[in-house]
């Protein structure tokens, strides 16, 4: 009996044993489960809800409720000018309507840059910076880059014209006048999303109100050729200007002038008769 009783009781230790075990590994993977979930919590990175595209929308489109839908956006990497609320961006109820400057992709938040004010066109006057002017030049599809050209490109503009040289002949030079100007449009149109070569008769450059007047000058007096500026270029073009004799190497040499010849010296004299000689005797001049 004695012996049934002790053997109980071992195995009621034993028992009991296991099951702190048990029970110290349950919490000892409970613990490990909570400092994950702090270490997770303390990685989370603080969002915003912001205004994005619902679908892909192109320029010159008018923006609905429809277009847009709400996302989260990391608050420490938000853009400026993007809309938190719906009265900002679609005041008085969306009775003024916005249209689309620029192509915008789903899931892309709108910004204020990309759509008109309330009631605003999308045309050139939206496109121009403080103090800018657009002005118009006439190219076709030699001095237009074979068609290539997209507004937002920015070129070099080349002039071409008769000017004259050191002997007071005309003669024809090229020379760069304005560097890296901006395209703000092709033709009519003022969409940057155009993906085919488009042979334009006209390209539209932002620019001063002096260099509008160069322009002009240039314009009137001779051709203008564009050359298109590399989308990651910062450096600034410097051209000497090229003639047909800097072309082909040909030195131009200014015309030689002969030296004037020194003047005779004035002689006076007078004439008298002596005997049957007559003699010439110089005298002073009189002044």
């Amino acid at each position: 009996m004695r012996a049934v009783f002790g053997l109980v009781l071992i195995i009621g230790l034993g028992l009991a044993g296991f099951a702190v075990y048990m029970v110290k590994g349950y919490f000892d993977q409970q613990s490990v489960a909570l400092e994950q979930e702090r270490a997770a919590a303390s990685r989370i990175i603080p969002t915003v809800d912001v205004f994005a595209m619902a679908r892909e929308i192109g320029y010159g489109e008018v923006l609905t409720r429809e277009d847009v839908k709400i996302i989260p956006y990391v608050e420490g990497a938000l853009p400026a000018g993007v809309f938190l609320a719906e009265e900002e961006l679609f005041p008085d109820g969306g009775k003024e309507r916005r249209l689309v400057l620029r192509q915008m992709e789903i899931n892309e938040p709108v910004m204020a840059i990309k759509v008109t004010e309330p009631g605003g066109e999308a045309g050139i006057t939206t496109r121009l910076s403080q103090g800018m002017r657009a002005f118009a030049i006439r190219v076709d599809v030699t001095s237009g880059v074979s068609g290539f050209l997209r507004p937002g490109d920015r070129v070099d503009v080349y002039w071409t014209g008769q000017t004259g040289n050191l002997t007071g002949a005309s003669i024809q030079v090229t020379k760069l006048i304005e560097s890296t100007i901006k395209i703000i449009a092709v033709d009519q149109t003022a969409d940057s999303s155009i993906s085919t070569a488009l042979v334009a008769r006209t390209v539209t450059v932002e620019v001063t109100p002096q260099q509008v007047a160069s322009l002009a000058q240039a314009q009137s007096s001779g051709s203008l050729s564009l050359s298109l500026v590399g989308i990651n270029d910062t450096s600034s073009a410097s051209v000497e200007d090229v003639n047909q004799r800097t072309l082909l190497g040909i030195s131009e040499t200014a015309p030689v002038i002969a030296p004037e010849a020194p003047a005779e010296e004035k002689v006076c004299s007078i004439k008298t008769r002596r005997g049957a000689e007559v003699v010439e005797i110089e005298i002073p001049c009189p002044d």
